[in-house]
């Protein structure tokens, strides 16, 4: 599985422009746009790496530092100004790995970013990659599933297709999309069995399967999980 990187920066320009060339070098990348999301991203995806540009519209870059190694110890890579000595020190001294000076090269920045993930062992820390959904939990390193902190049972299939939703949560997924995205000859068989799977997950994960909060039908479409989950 590739390593995922977190961009927190407001620029969406430069973001996707250091996303394309991340994700060409071998990377799967996600995106936030101010500090108070990507502090929540870090939580809910543990990604592997995280670039935080320091000039935000919310808090700024040291304290979304501060607040994400109060929960975790993922390598940061900071965006500072161009030779503010005072920003990159500030920024170290709060828990960042490295620094880069913008504007910058994006070779550079590839070979910073893999300088901290070896340093790291190629993970952030000893954080485990666990998806957080309000009450849900998800686990792809035990491969186990706990609502309000109880394990919820499930099939092999079962959990590959919930972590399959969970990394693409708020996007609407059609069967077709879900067997490519979860092989095996038990959904290449039959479309209709993903419907008869997303009712065993609905049982294992919704308060109510009947009208599911969680694992949403898309009539004509597919399924969509929800990526805000707070008040469910």
């Amino acid at each position: 599985m590739a390593d995922e990187v977190l961009i927190i920066d407001d620029d969406a320009r430069l973001a996707a422009m250091v996303g394309d060339y991340l994700s060409t070098n071998g990377f799967s990348v996600a995106r936030a746009g101010t500090g108070r999301a990507g502090v929540d991203e870090v939580r809910r995806r543990a990604p592997n790496a995280v670039i935080l540009d320091i000039m935000l519209p919310d808090i700024d870059g040291f304290e979304v530092c501060r607040q994400i190694r109060a929960f975790s110890d993922v390598p940061v890579l900071m965006l500072t100004a161009k030779g503010d000595e005072t920003d990159r020190i500030v920024g170290l001294e709060l828990g960042a790995d490295d620094y880069l000076p913008k504007p910058f090269n994006p070779r550079e920045l590839l070979a910073r970013l893999k300088a901290i993930l070896r340093r790291r062992g190629g993970t952030g820390g000893e954080v485990p990659r666990i998806l957080h959904f309000g009450r849900l939990e998800i686990d792809p390193g035990s491969r186990t599933v706990r609502l309000d902190g109880v394990n919820r049972g499930m099939t092999s299939h079962q959990f590959e297709l919930l972590l399959a939703f969970a990394d693409n949560a708020g996007r609407t997924l059609s069967r077709e999309q879900l067997m490519d995205m979860v092989k095996g000859a038990e959904f290449d068989s039959f479309d209709r069995s993903i419907d008869v799977h997303v009712s065993r997950i609905r049982a294992a994960i919704e308060d109510d399967p009947k009208h599911p909060r969680r694992l949403i039908t898309v009539r004509g479409a597919g399924y969509v999980f929800a990526r805000n989950q707070d008040d469910v």
